[in-house]
Formats: structure tokens, sequence, C-alpha cells
């Protein structure tokens, strides 16, 4: 599996091994749209380790399944043959939040963090349906008060934000908002499989 991360986190502190600041042409991407040119990958995936196994997942009967491996609760989220796949992960994401104890919210943080990640898995979603024909799976996990929420597509573009951010143009801000609002993000590429897994990880409040 090989990741890109084709901008820094910008003011949330050093970058993380084997990450870089430019795009993979070494241009900022410009336009636009969330999906640049394919790009190879570079190592690295954020805090914990992918959702996705490298391997097939086999069929589920359900659309979601949930599981707790290693003190890291994760929930999938498969989209074939549904509708409406953006407020179905906002419901998805929230019910997951429910049950780790991040809703309800007591205090305004945590109520902000909450609502950053349904706004993440929306933006990452959405992105996914503009640009590579819908998503696959939603991938969302918790593990020490990082949250991490993977999307699969079989698009071969190159989520980037718009650079210049220009906010009263049309398009490009999803993946803006995911920079300005995750901890670290990026995309995952199994090689000789089509598609991609876009990546973000946001943390708890303190």
């Amino acid at each position: 599996m090989s990741t890109t991360r084709p901008f820094s986190p910008g003011d949330r502190g050093p970058e993380p091994s084997g990450a870089s600041g430019a795009s993979e042409s070494g241009v900022p991407a410009t336009g636009g749209s969330d999906e640049g040119p394919a790009a190879a990958g570079e190592p690295g995936g954020g805090a914990m380790p992918s959702l996705r196994p490298m391997e097939p997942v086999e069929p589920v009967e359900s659309a979601a399944s949930a599981e707790v491996s290693a003190g890291r609760q994760v929930r999938r989220l498969v989209f074939e043959g549904q509708s409406g796949v953006v407020p179905l992960a906002r419901d998805f994401a929230r019910q997951a939040l429910y049950a780790w104890g991040w809703l309800p919210a007591a205090t305004a943080d945590q109520r902000a963090a909450a609502e950053d990640v349904l706004l993440v898995v929306s933006e990452l979603v959405t992105n996914a349906c503009l640009h590579a024909d819908g998503p696959d799976e939603l991938w969302i996990a918790c593990d020490n008060k990082v949250i991490r929420v993977e999307v699969s597509d079989k698009g071969t573009g190159q989520p980037a934000p718009r650079t210049p951010h220009r906010a009263g143009r049309p398009g490009g801000h999803g993946m803006f908002i995911v920079q300005r609002l995750c901890l670290d993000w990026g995309v995952m590429r199994t090689p000789g499989l089509a598609g991609k897994t876009v990546w973000a990880e946001l943390g708890a409040p303190a």
C-alpha cells in the first residue's frame, strides 16, 4: 500500500516522517476540483494503521459491521446498492460517536470535535461522489482519542485542496476543510488494484 499526502497540515506541528509539503509534481494543485491527476505514493499513513485489510474483505450480510481489535473500535459501512450516501454516512458516523462516548457531548469543545468528525465524513464521501462515481466503503475507528475515517472508491484522481484557497470561488473547498480540521490526512493505493482510499484523522478535545 502507498500513501500520498500532497500538502502539509500547516500549523498543526512538525511534519510526520515521510510526509511532503508539496504535490507529487512539486507544484501546488490548482483548479476547482478536489481531485487532481493521479500520483505515486509516499510511505506513511497516520497515527494508526489502515483500517482496511490488505486482502479483499468477505461480503457482509448487512451494510454495516463493527469490530473491536487490540483496543481499537472499528465500524464499516458498505455503500453498494445504497442511495443518499452522504446522509447515510453521517448517520452511520453519528451512531459510532454515540457508541464511543463522543456524543452526547458534555462541553462545547466535545460537541465541536464530534461535529468536525461528521463534517469530515461528509466531505470525503461527497468528494467520492463528485469525482469518483461514488464511494465503495466507509471505515471509522476510535483509538487512543483519535478518530480515523477512511473512504474508498474506484477513482484514479488525486484529492487536493485548491491552492491558493479562495472562499468565494465555487469548488475545491472539501479537501481544504479536511486539511484544516484534521491532524493528518492522505491517500492510500494498493498496487495492482483499482481505486484508492482517502483517510483522515481527528483528535478528541483535551
